[in-house]
């Protein structure tokens, strides 16, 4: 039990690090698209290799023969690629620790939704009075952790509300693609090929939008102020590979509740420390206070809206 929370542990914080690197990809494609493609397209080829190896009898013709080709086998996929290139476009203007803690809280809400009305099979579950004192928990630590005192700051903070708002949107997209992505995995008797799956339709949208709104995959090889494109900045896709797997691996194991739990988890950590000590180029942004403060009113805010 305690490797399954270590590995929902580290399958968390990897999301932080993953948007991270690709935002340094986005200087060289000079598209959140283009990026987003080469992400997926990079963690495809990974699960592709890993797959051949791991379950080969997935790839015979009566293997497929006998698969139902539902709505399942492509939408997992889709809302990859919407959470993905919305966190490569938020990053950059929120931040690593709010672009981790807004995303979260779309995420608790329609994980709250899922639970409350039985969506996509998943058990009922009623909505109580402590679960709607967490959402209330969620929002004030969201608030505590980006709240501004000067006049100049909160002309900042004006301008950044918009980004929050699709921020909260951007985070329904986990919930709902972790449950049919794990439906589809018990449906194939494989986490590996349903990651698989996944990915290689993200990746085939991406490279579809990239076609339509880029007209073009050029890739400088230099930049300016960030100097050569260096192999670290492919690896993206491989990060997103053991988050989505993870996902799908310990649901069955440890539930949806603490599934949620320990990734959501692993992500705040995380994207607080790339904050407080400016990894990957991050601006710095120490935590204080007022930061540990607002992560405790979403962390009890996680536990009553996720365990009453």
């Amino acid at each position: 039990m305690l490797f399954l929370f270590l590995l929902g542990l580290a399958a968390g914080m990897v999301v932080p690090v993953q948007t991270s690197i690709n935002t340094k990809l986005i200087r060289f494609t000079h598209s959140s698209f283009y990026s987003s493609a080469i992400s997926f397209s990079v963690g495809a080829i990974f699960l592709l290799l890993v797959n051949l190896i791991v379950t080969p009898s997935h790839f015979t013709p009566s293997f497929f023969a006998n698969q139902s080709l539902n709505y399942t086998w492509f939408v997992g996929g889709l809302l990859g690629v919407i959470f993905l290139t919305g966190n490569l476009l938020l990053f950059p203007r929120l931040g690593a620790s709010l672009t981790v803690i807004i995303t979260i809280a779309g995420q608790i809400i329609m994980g709250g939704v899922i639970d409350t009305f039985g969506w996509f099979n998943a058990d009922v579950q009623p909505f109580t009075f402590l679960k709607f004192v967490g959402v209330l928990l969620l929002f004030i630590g969201i608030i505590v952790m980006n709240y501004v005192r000067n006049k100049q700051k909160a002309e900042t903070s004006a301008m950044v509300l918009p980004w929050l708002v699709i921020g909260f949107m951007f985070g329904f997209a986990p919930p709902i693609q972790t449950a049919i992505n794990s439906q589809l995995g018990q449906q194939v008797n494989s986490s590996l090929f349903a990651s698989l799956i996944s990915f290689c339709i993200g990746a085939i949208a991406l490279i579809i939008i990239t076609a339509i709104v880029n007209r073009s995959f050029k890739l400088s090889k230099f930049e300016p102020n960030i100097g050569k494109i260096k192999p670290i900045y492919f690896i993206g896709g491989i990060l997103g590979v053991v988050f989505v797997t993870a996902n799908i691996i310990l649901m069955p194991h440890l539930g949806a509740a603490l599934t949620t739990i320990v990734g959501m988890l692993g992500q705040m950590l995380m994207g607080v420390i790339i904050d407080h000590f400016g990894i990957l180029g991050a601006k710095q942004n120490r935590i204080n206070a007022r930061k540990i403060t607002g992560i405790i009113c979403i962390f009890i805010g996680i536990i009553l809206l996720r365990f009453f």
